[in-house]
Protein backbone atom coordinates (compact mmCIF):
# COMPACT_ATOMS: atom_id res chain seq x y z
CA UNK A 1 0.00 0.00 0.00
CA UNK A 2 1.13 3.55 -0.66
CA UNK A 3 2.50 5.57 2.22
CA UNK A 4 1.47 9.09 3.24
CA UNK A 5 4.40 11.48 3.45
CA UNK A 6 4.37 15.01 4.79
CA UNK A 7 6.79 17.93 4.42
CA UNK A 8 7.07 19.21 7.97
CA UNK A 9 9.23 20.46 10.81
CA UNK A 10 9.11 23.88 9.18
CA UNK A 11 8.82 26.15 12.22
CA UNK A 12 11.71 28.52 12.91
CA UNK A 13 12.61 30.02 16.27
CA UNK A 14 9.39 31.40 17.74
CA UNK A 15 7.59 31.22 14.38
CA UNK A 16 5.19 28.35 13.75
CA UNK A 17 4.33 26.67 10.45
CA UNK A 18 1.83 23.82 10.24
CA UNK A 19 0.27 21.61 12.89
CA UNK A 20 2.85 18.83 13.17
CA UNK A 21 1.35 17.49 16.40
CA UNK A 22 -1.99 16.82 14.67
CA UNK A 23 -0.46 15.63 11.40
CA UNK A 24 2.08 13.15 12.70
CA UNK A 25 -0.47 10.49 13.81
CA UNK A 26 -2.05 10.59 10.32
CA UNK A 27 1.08 9.94 8.25
CA UNK A 28 3.66 7.20 7.82
CA UNK A 29 6.67 9.18 6.57
CA UNK A 30 7.94 12.64 7.56
CA UNK A 31 10.15 14.79 5.34
CA UNK A 32 11.92 16.99 7.87
CA UNK A 33 13.19 20.44 6.92
CA UNK A 34 16.94 20.77 7.43
CA UNK A 35 17.38 24.47 8.20
CA UNK A 36 17.94 26.02 4.76
CA UNK A 37 14.33 26.81 3.84
CA UNK A 38 12.84 26.43 7.32
CA UNK A 39 13.49 24.88 10.73
CA UNK A 40 16.46 25.13 13.07
CA UNK A 41 18.39 22.78 15.35
CA UNK A 42 15.73 22.80 18.08
CA UNK A 43 12.83 22.14 15.71
CA UNK A 44 14.73 19.46 13.83
CA UNK A 45 15.34 17.57 17.09
CA UNK A 46 11.73 18.07 18.25
CA UNK A 47 10.30 16.87 14.94
CA UNK A 48 12.46 13.74 14.98
CA UNK A 49 11.35 13.03 18.55
CA UNK A 50 7.70 13.54 17.58
CA UNK A 51 8.10 11.13 14.66
CA UNK A 52 9.73 8.52 16.89
CA UNK A 53 6.82 8.70 19.36
CA UNK A 54 4.35 7.97 16.57
CA UNK A 55 6.40 5.34 14.75
CA UNK A 56 6.82 7.57 11.68
CA UNK A 57 9.83 7.12 9.40
CA UNK A 58 11.98 10.21 8.78
CA UNK A 59 13.68 11.45 5.63
CA UNK A 60 15.71 14.57 4.94
CA UNK A 61 14.04 17.49 3.16
CA UNK A 62 16.96 19.66 2.02
CA UNK A 63 16.49 22.91 0.13
CA UNK A 64 18.25 25.59 -1.78
CA UNK A 65 19.77 28.08 0.71
CA UNK A 66 16.72 30.38 0.65
CA UNK A 67 15.36 30.86 4.16
CA UNK A 68 13.55 34.09 3.36
CA UNK A 69 11.88 32.65 0.26
CA UNK A 70 11.03 29.31 1.93
CA UNK A 71 13.07 27.48 -0.70
CA UNK A 72 10.56 28.29 -3.41
CA UNK A 73 12.78 30.59 -5.47
CA UNK A 74 15.16 29.11 -8.01
CA UNK A 75 18.91 29.64 -7.72
CA UNK A 76 21.84 28.84 -9.97
CA UNK A 77 24.47 26.67 -8.30
CA UNK A 78 27.20 24.50 -9.77
CA UNK A 79 26.72 20.75 -9.33
CA UNK A 80 29.50 20.28 -6.75
CA UNK A 81 28.39 23.28 -4.69
CA UNK A 82 24.78 22.10 -4.75
CA UNK A 83 25.75 18.56 -3.77
CA UNK A 84 27.77 19.93 -0.84
CA UNK A 85 24.80 22.08 0.19
CA UNK A 86 22.56 19.00 0.24
CA UNK A 87 25.08 16.77 2.04
CA UNK A 88 25.50 19.44 4.73
CA UNK A 89 21.77 19.52 5.44
CA UNK A 90 21.26 15.75 5.42
CA UNK A 91 24.22 15.31 7.72
CA UNK A 92 22.67 17.68 10.25
CA UNK A 93 19.39 15.78 10.28
CA UNK A 94 21.17 12.43 10.47
CA UNK A 95 22.90 13.62 13.62
CA UNK A 96 19.52 14.13 15.29
CA UNK A 97 18.28 10.78 13.97
CA UNK A 98 21.36 9.06 15.39
CA UNK A 99 20.70 10.77 18.72
CA UNK A 100 17.19 9.28 18.78
CA UNK A 101 18.25 5.84 17.52
CA UNK A 102 16.43 6.23 14.19
CA UNK A 103 17.66 5.51 10.65
CA UNK A 104 17.56 7.98 7.78
CA UNK A 105 14.75 6.64 5.59
CA UNK A 106 15.08 8.65 2.38
CA UNK A 107 15.96 11.94 0.73
CA UNK A 108 13.38 14.34 -0.69
CA UNK A 109 14.45 17.70 -2.17
CA UNK A 110 12.24 20.64 -1.23
CA UNK A 111 10.40 23.22 -3.31
CA UNK A 112 12.29 24.75 -6.20
CA UNK A 113 15.14 22.27 -5.78
CA UNK A 114 12.65 19.46 -6.38
CA UNK A 115 11.19 21.24 -9.41
CA UNK A 116 14.59 22.01 -10.89
CA UNK A 117 15.70 18.38 -10.51
CA UNK A 118 12.60 17.27 -12.41
CA UNK A 119 13.75 19.02 -15.56
CA UNK A 120 17.51 19.61 -15.19
CA UNK A 121 19.90 16.67 -15.28
CA UNK A 122 22.76 18.49 -13.54
CA UNK A 123 20.53 19.27 -10.56
CA UNK A 124 19.29 15.68 -10.46
CA UNK A 125 22.89 14.44 -10.55
CA UNK A 126 23.80 16.73 -7.62
CA UNK A 127 21.00 15.12 -5.61
CA UNK A 128 22.34 11.68 -6.55
CA UNK A 129 25.84 12.76 -5.48
CA UNK A 130 24.40 13.42 -2.02
CA UNK A 131 22.37 10.20 -2.04
CA UNK A 132 25.58 8.29 -2.86
CA UNK A 133 26.91 9.36 0.55
CA UNK A 134 23.87 8.32 2.58
CA UNK A 135 22.67 5.41 0.42
CA UNK A 136 18.93 6.00 0.81
CA UNK A 137 16.06 6.12 -1.72
CA UNK A 138 15.01 9.43 -3.25
CA UNK A 139 11.44 10.69 -3.57
CA UNK A 140 10.49 12.09 -6.95
CA UNK A 141 8.14 11.92 -9.92
CA UNK A 142 7.92 9.53 -12.86
CA UNK A 143 8.52 10.68 -16.43
CA UNK A 144 10.87 13.44 -15.28
CA UNK A 145 14.63 13.70 -14.74
CA UNK A 146 13.95 12.29 -11.27
CA UNK A 147 13.12 8.94 -12.76
CA UNK A 148 15.64 9.02 -15.61
CA UNK A 149 18.69 10.20 -13.65
CA UNK A 150 18.03 8.53 -10.30
CA UNK A 151 17.45 5.15 -11.95
CA UNK A 152 20.51 5.54 -14.19
CA UNK A 153 22.62 6.28 -11.12
CA UNK A 154 21.33 3.15 -9.37
CA UNK A 155 19.14 4.88 -6.80
CA UNK A 156 15.68 3.70 -5.76
CA UNK A 157 12.93 6.13 -6.74
CA UNK A 158 9.95 6.45 -4.42
CA UNK A 159 7.38 7.84 -6.86
CA UNK A 160 5.16 10.54 -5.40
CA UNK A 161 1.68 11.78 -6.08
CA UNK A 162 0.74 15.19 -4.71
CA UNK A 163 -2.60 15.47 -2.94
CA UNK A 164 -2.60 19.24 -2.53
CA UNK A 165 -0.74 20.66 -5.56
CA UNK A 166 -1.76 21.14 -9.19
CA UNK A 167 -0.06 19.55 -12.17
CA UNK A 168 0.89 21.32 -15.41
CA UNK A 169 0.00 19.79 -18.78
CA UNK A 170 3.54 18.41 -19.13
CA UNK A 171 3.16 16.48 -15.87
CA UNK A 172 5.31 18.70 -13.71
CA UNK A 173 4.19 20.24 -10.44
CA UNK A 174 3.07 23.84 -10.18
CA UNK A 175 5.10 25.02 -7.19
CA UNK A 176 3.61 28.13 -5.63
CA UNK A 177 5.17 30.39 -2.99
CA UNK A 178 2.13 29.86 -0.75
CA UNK A 179 -0.20 26.87 -0.67
CA UNK A 180 -3.96 27.32 -0.57
CA UNK A 181 -6.64 25.18 1.07
CA UNK A 182 -7.97 22.33 -1.07
CA UNK A 183 -11.28 20.44 -1.02
CA UNK A 184 -10.83 17.18 0.94
CA UNK A 185 -13.47 15.40 -1.16
CA UNK A 186 -11.57 16.34 -4.30
CA UNK A 187 -8.34 15.12 -2.68
CA UNK A 188 -9.88 11.72 -1.97
CA UNK A 189 -11.18 11.38 -5.53
CA UNK A 190 -7.86 12.45 -7.09
CA UNK A 191 -5.87 10.06 -4.90
CA UNK A 192 -8.16 7.13 -5.68
CA UNK A 193 -7.78 7.77 -9.41
CA UNK A 194 -4.01 8.06 -9.09
CA UNK A 195 -3.86 4.77 -7.21
CA UNK A 196 -6.29 2.91 -9.46
CA UNK A 197 -5.56 4.33 -12.91
CA UNK A 198 -2.16 6.00 -12.59
CA UNK A 199 -3.65 9.25 -13.91
CA UNK A 200 -4.53 12.72 -12.70
CA UNK A 201 -5.94 15.86 -14.34
CA UNK A 202 -3.74 18.85 -15.12
CA UNK A 203 -4.95 22.39 -14.49
CA UNK A 204 -6.16 22.49 -18.09
CA UNK A 205 -7.90 19.12 -17.98
CA UNK A 206 -5.26 16.95 -19.64
CA UNK A 207 -4.55 13.47 -18.35
CA UNK A 208 -1.14 13.19 -16.69
CA UNK A 209 0.56 9.88 -15.87
CA UNK A 210 1.47 9.47 -12.20
CA UNK A 211 2.63 6.74 -9.83
CA UNK A 212 1.75 6.83 -6.17
CA UNK A 213 4.24 4.82 -4.16
CA UNK A 214 3.72 7.61 -1.65
CA UNK A 215 1.19 10.46 -1.48
CA UNK A 216 2.43 13.85 -0.30
CA UNK A 217 0.69 16.34 1.97
CA UNK A 218 2.23 19.71 2.85
CA UNK A 219 2.06 20.86 6.45
CA UNK A 220 1.75 24.49 5.30
CA UNK A 221 -1.45 23.82 3.35
CA UNK A 222 -4.06 25.69 5.47
CA UNK A 223 -6.29 22.61 5.94
CA UNK A 224 -3.45 20.08 5.94
CA UNK A 225 -4.97 17.91 8.68
CA UNK A 226 -8.20 17.53 6.69
CA UNK A 227 -6.15 16.77 3.58
CA UNK A 228 -4.21 14.04 5.39
CA UNK A 229 -7.47 12.47 6.59
CA UNK A 230 -8.80 12.59 3.01
CA UNK A 231 -5.69 10.77 1.77
CA UNK A 232 -6.19 8.12 4.46
CA UNK A 233 -9.77 7.69 3.26
CA UNK A 234 -8.51 7.21 -0.30
CA UNK A 235 -6.01 4.59 0.80
CA UNK A 236 -8.63 2.78 2.85
CA UNK A 237 -10.95 2.71 -0.16
CA UNK A 238 -8.24 1.33 -2.45
CA UNK A 239 -7.27 -1.62 -0.25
Amino acid sequence: MATINCDMGEAFGLYRMGDDEALMPLISVANVACGFHASDFNHMRQTVQLARRHGVKVGAHPSLPDLQGFGRREMKMAREELANCIIYQIGALKGFLDAEGMPLNHLKPHGSLYGMAARDEATAHAICDAADVFKVPIMGMIETCHEVVYNARGHVLIAEFYADLDYADDGRLIITREHHAVDPADVTARCRRALKDGKTKSVNGSNVAVRADSICVHSDTPNAVDVARAVRDALAGSS
